[in-house]
């Protein structure tokens, strides 16, 4: 048996999530208009509380 317990997996899910934010945070800065609606698409397939980052980011209306 062994393994990873549930407890480690979910960290493991959650420092990646983090991982993957930051880095289309950096990638915000110089998005056009079409990469900003991308990265907006991109956030709320990744996380379940996007729409809060969404919104903290301006990116409301795409």
């Amino acid at each position: 048996m062994g393994g990873r317990s549930e407890r480690q997996k979910e960290i493991s899910r959650r420092r990646h999530r983090r991982q993957k934010v930051a880095k289309l945070a950096g990638k915000l800065k110089k998005a056009t208009v079409s990469e900003k609606l991308l990265i907006a698409q991109k956030l709320r397939a990744l996380t379940p509380g996007a729409e809060v980052i969404v919104a903290n980011w301006g990116l409301e209306g795409r």
